[in-house]
């Protein structure tokens, strides 16, 4: 039972919307601890925005599976010296199984050894405490840099409240790092 890392390809659109959604909102997303299905309805990504991602020079999805089946994705762009990870999507019924934490291991080796990138980013709603401790303890940490969140598009889901906001946590790469 071994975990294969690969990127994705057209043909899996699909698949990878249903996991990213299923990790986020909805009913299904209750299961896990990632859901956002309390502040946020509507869709989290749709196959345009997937396909957009693959499509990109310098950007990527990186899945992860096991014995076939879908376990975690996430979306990486290069931006300079910098990759930004996003989309991070763990099958609900698998989160806290050590997928995640071995997925970011592998983004992040990537981002170091391939594009020779310096720092990961990524922007978490900020009201979002109990993921940003996670990614705390993975050696992110807060920049009390914030964007707004981009309400009237509906792209990135419907609001159920008003005070939503990105915030940037950044994790320096250093060489040799696992």
């Amino acid at each position: 039972m071994d975990n294969r890392f690969r990127h994705a390809v057209p043909e899996e659109t699909v698949a990878i919307v249903a996991l990213v959604e299923s990790a986020y909102r909805g009913d299904a997303s209750r299961i896990g601890w990632t859901t956002e299905a309390d502040f946020l309805e509507g869709q989290r990504i749709d196959p345009a925005g997937v396909l957009d991602n693959m499509s990109k020079a310098g950007s990527l999805i990186l899945l992860m599976e096991r014995n076939g089946a879908l376990l975690a994705c996430c979306h990486l762009e290069r931006f300079g010296d910098a990759c930004y990870f996003g989309m991070f999507s763990v099958n609900p019924e698998q989160q806290g199984g050590g997928f995640g934490k071995r997925l970011m291991q592998e983004a992040e080796k990537f981002a170091r050894e391939t594009w020779a990138c310096q720092r990961m980013e990524m922007t978490v709603i900020d009201i979002r405490r109990e993921l940003i401790d996670f990614y705390l303890r993975r050696g992110y940490r807060r920049t009390g840099i914030f964007k707004p969140f981009p309400y009237g598009d509906e792209r990135y889901g419907i609001p159920l409240r008003d005070d939503l906001r990105f915030e940037i946590l950044e994790k320096p790469l250093l060489s040799g790092e696992p």
